[in-house]
């Protein structure tokens, strides 16, 4: 404890003579990252970050609309923190916690109720700032926020990877003539090495903010709101997170500094919160759906869902979400029992979702969450929910916060986008916000979202696997997997997901007992330790992760075929282990054109790995037995 007090005194002594210069420094705790903050002779606040003197964002505007000059600098707050926390689940079974921080207070006309807060914190991996809005002692003040004015000018000749939406394809651009807004987190690659990520955290009841370019100032990148915001004191804005790595591959592994964006788990009983694998049940039949639950006791997945059109036509507002439509004019093959079906799973071990859109979520929501709760459901995932706005925004939080008073899981589809939220509502599993496999990306798109969307948190791509066989039932014709049986294996190690959902577009008749399916069988979708061990934004990434003493190692190239090598050096040294290596082979005489090997491998060995174009490698490493 005295440590600390010496080193907080010291902090503020340097503090102290640094705004008498005119600038205010903090430092990450390796000392590699700065960030430097300055009022202007208007009184405007300006920062800029360097790494290890390297500018990284040079002089920008802080502030919002109302609160952005005529600011004399009134105090300024320095604390340090470096804790150890456990997520309910993740990419690995504990998160650091280390920070150094900076709340800087501004005035404006010597008046306190004008009172203006930038709350800096400081990691090893990046630099992440709020506004914060003070209560006046004397009562709050009703606010209203149209615009962030915050910027970030970035070194010339820094390129972007960008996509204009959520469930966008990415391209590699440079900062000029953006065919629109960028979706976020955006990954920057700098002209002369090195990588930054721009984010957004605990965006919880706010608006939404994607990433414009400059119309006036060259390598400018502004912040674009959905739409204003309206709140009374004290309030505080969403994180602006700037992410800084040497290698595309870091930003990915230190992506829980979002997660520590956010405050800790609102939800003391767990136990309930159980991720798993799913497959989805399309026929809304007795017939199909037993069928469905005997298939996921046979091929070990947890969960089983019913998607859109089991309580009628999604859109049309009269459908009614507390009971199944089975209206033979508008769903001639179903019978569907749906409460002896659940009772039918749980007594298989297994749990069911239901697919709900927004409409009946809307409307419904409060008679819904105890109906599902009586019927043995686990879980809901939302359908095509409204996002950006501040009311749709925090109405999409609401209800996620009222399905953990109810013990339901939830999964957010369509264009959400995750800020870390599941850590305080764990309940929240995962998200699409993602290109998957309803649009059939192709290989080199998969080797984009590692490095750019999955910054963000997990992501729900529906995992595909037999539709290049033609195996095409209940599937749109235009909809074929554009990849190998490999890459798909590989997806569900390197795509990270609580709820991944597996088989999609498939039915239980499609599988043959192919050998490699013990892959997707034995695969955890919550890890102890993840190692993004190698890999190239659009080219290749290979990703290992552990499940107690199994390790699950996943790789896939782009459209192009490629020749690696992975060493297995995170592997505990002086043990055994099995490698059952699951690859791409156009000469198998098998119909998914997969072969499987086993061999036995240690710490030292390095493997050799052929990759078709388009193609993936999945192992599963177990250690052997004494």
């Amino acid at each position: 404890m005295l440590k600390i007090i010496s080193f907080l005194c010291c902090c503020l002594v340097s503090i102290q003579l640094l705004v008498a210069q005119g600038t205010t420094e903090l430092r990450s705790p390796n000392g590699r990252l700065v960030f430097s903050f300055s009022l202007l002779t208007d009184g405007k606040p300006m920062y800029s970050v360097s790494d290890q003197g390297k500018s990284i964002v040079s002089s920008s505007v802080l502030g919002l609309s109302e609160w952005d000059s005529g600011f004399k600098l009134s105090g300024i707050e320095n604390t340090a923190r470096d804790t150890v926390w456990h997520p309910v689940y993740g990419e690995r079974n504990q998160v650091r916690d280390y920070y150094q921080e900076m709340k800087i207070t501004l005035i404006r006309n010597n008046n306190q109720r004008h009172k203006f807060q930038i709350l800096v914190r400081a990691y090893n991996e990046g630099i992440a700032f709020r506004y914060l809005l003070p209560e006046d002692p004397d009562g709050g003040m009703d606010i209203s926020i149209a615009k962030d004015l915050t910027e970030f000018t970035v070194p010339e000749g820094t390129k972007a990877w960008f996509t204009n939406r959520a469930q966008g394809a990415y391209s590699l651009l440079s900062l000029k003539n953006w065919p629109d807004e960028s979706e976020r987190p955006l990954v920057l690659q700098l002209p002369e090495g090195g990588f930054v990520c721009l984010a957004e955290a605990e965006m919880v009841n706010y608006s939404r903010t994607k990433f414009i370019l400059s119309s006036e100032k060259p390598n400018t990148i502004q912040c674009s709101m959905y739409d204003k915001v309206d709140f009374f004191t004290p309030f505080a804005t969403p994180w602006r997170v700037i992410m800084v790595a040497d290698r595309a591959g870091q930003l990915l592994a230190n992506n829980d500094l979002l997660l520590n964006l956010n405050p800790p788990s609102e939800i003391n009983n767990t136990s309930w919160i159980q991720p798993g694998k799913v497959m989805r049940e399309m026929t809304l039949s007795m017939k199909g759906a037993k069928e469905l639950v005997d298939f996921a006791v046979k091929r070990k997945i947890q969960y089983i869902h019913f998607d859109a059109g089991w309580y009628g036509y999604e859109y049309v507002v009269g459908s009614d979400a507390t009971k199944v439509d089975v209206d033979p004019r508008r769903n001639p093959k179903s019978d569907l029992e749906l409460q002896e079906i659940i009772r039918y799973a749980n007594g298989k071990g297994v749990g069911v979702f239901l697919y709900v859109n927004q409409r009946a979520l809307y409307k419904q929501l409060d008679e819904l969450l105890p109906l599902f709760q009586q019927w043995g459901v686990r879980g809901i995932k939302f359908g095509f929910v409204e996002v950006g706005s501040h009311k749709w925004t925090t109405w999409l939080h609401d209800a996620i916060k009222k399905c953990a008073k109810y013990n339901l899981m939830v999964n957010v589809h369509d264009e959400y986008r995750p800020t870390g939220f599941s850590r305080t509502y764990p309940n929240l599993m995962t998200q699409e916000g993602i290109r998957g496999n309803e649009e059939m990306p192709p290989a080199t798109q998969n080797t984009i979202f590692p490095f750019t969307r999955f910054i963000a948190g997990a992501a729900d791509y529906t995992i595909c696997y037999y539709q290049q066989l033609g195996l095409k039932e209940n599937v749109p014709s235009e909809r074929t997997i554009k990849t190998t049986s490999g890459h798909q294996l590989a997806l569900s190690t390197i795509f990270y997901s609580p709820l991944q959902y597996m088989y999609w577009y498939d039915i239980p008749s499609n599988a043959q007992d192919e050998p490699e399916l013990e892959y997707f069988d034995n695969i955890s979708t919550v890890w102890d330790d993840t190692r993004i061990m190698d890999g190239e934004i659009g080219q290749y990434i290979t990703i290992a992760r552990r499940k107690a003493e199994d390790w699950f190692v996943g790789t896939i190239t782009n459209n192009d075929a490629r020749e690696l090598k992975i060493s297995l050096d995170f592997l505990t040294p002086g043990k055994k282990y099995e490698a059952c290596i699951y690859h791409d082979d156009p000469a198998s005489k098998t119909r998914t054109k997969v072969s499987v090997k086993r061999i036995n491998v240690d710490v030292n060995t390095v493997l050799d790995v052929k990759l078709i174009a388009s193609g993936g490698q999945a192992i599963w490493i177990r250690p052997l037995s004494k």
